[in-house]
């Protein structure tokens, strides 16, 4: 309930919301938030990316490795953390600048997307806490995350860094 709650939450804010295009982020307005949001967006999937090597090493998928050591979990819970406030003020400015937007395709995908990311966040948070669901639950949860990232990315990031244009969506 509490990941729907987070979901329907962002999309409520964001499509009840006047957008306000001059709002800055980090003393940057204009244009110029879609290159500071693109490369942060950017870093946010690195460290998704980072995330999931992480995870496969803790289950002892990566070859040779052996299972993780304490230390490796601590790193990976301070990324995953460090991950969410970084996705923040993007989704801040995403949100008080644009709202929630049905312009064309990308944007409709980039907006749904926004809203479900952070209902996986909580899910994810949900899920770790959880002492009674199944063991595949974890990594679901986990990997459902990494795509909602990567397909913001995908949306966004990409499409800037790409001069405004993207595989299958230009």
């Amino acid at each position: 309930m509490l990941p729907f709650a987070a979901g329907v939450g962002v999309y409520e804010w964001s499509s009840h919301l006047t957008p306000d295009y001059n709002v800055g982020l980090f003393g940057v307005h204009g244009l110029d938030t879609y290159d500071l949001k693109a490369r942060m967006g950017t870093a946010l999937l690195g460290l998704a990316l980072v995330q999931l090597g992480l995870a496969l090493w803790m289950y002892g998928l990566v070859p040779g490795t052996g299972h993780a050591s304490r230390p490796v979990r601590t790193s990976h819970r301070i990324i995953g953390l460090v991950a969410f406030l970084l996705s923040l003020p993007i989704a801040f400015h995403c949100i008080t600048a644009y709202g929630f937007e049905t312009s064309d395709t990308r944007v409709t995908i980039h907006c749904i997307t926004g809203c479900v990311l952070y209902a996986m966040f909580v899910t994810k948070v949900v899920v770790v806490r959880s002492k009674r669901l199944p063991g595949w639950a974890l990594p679901v949860a986990g990997s459902a995350l990494i795509c909602g990232i990567a397909l913001m990315w995908y949306t966004a990031a990409l499409w800037v860094l790409n001069g405004d244009t993207v595989p299958g969506l230009s």
